[in-house]
């Protein structure tokens, strides 16, 4: 049987917390930023956790992490 592959996209977009959740960076901080205020750029920063609705498929995505 072969090894499953682990999907490179989530590789590069999640990381597993050793309490067991997942860490994803937040969306909507990449381009078109001189529309947005600096009180929204702000609160973009950092990681945030991954719904608890998704959890199953990102995990899905990474079988060895």
């Amino acid at each position: 049987m072969p090894k499953m592959k682990t999907k490179s996209g989530a590789k590069k977009r999640f990381k597993l917390r050793s309490s067991g959740g997942i860490k994803r960076s937040q969306a909507f901080k990449r381009h078109i930023l001189t529309k947005k205020t600096t009180k929204s750029k702000r609160q973009l920063r950092g990681m945030t956790g991954v719904h608890d609705s998704d959890k199953a498929q990102v995990r899905a995505m990474m079988p060895y992490a």
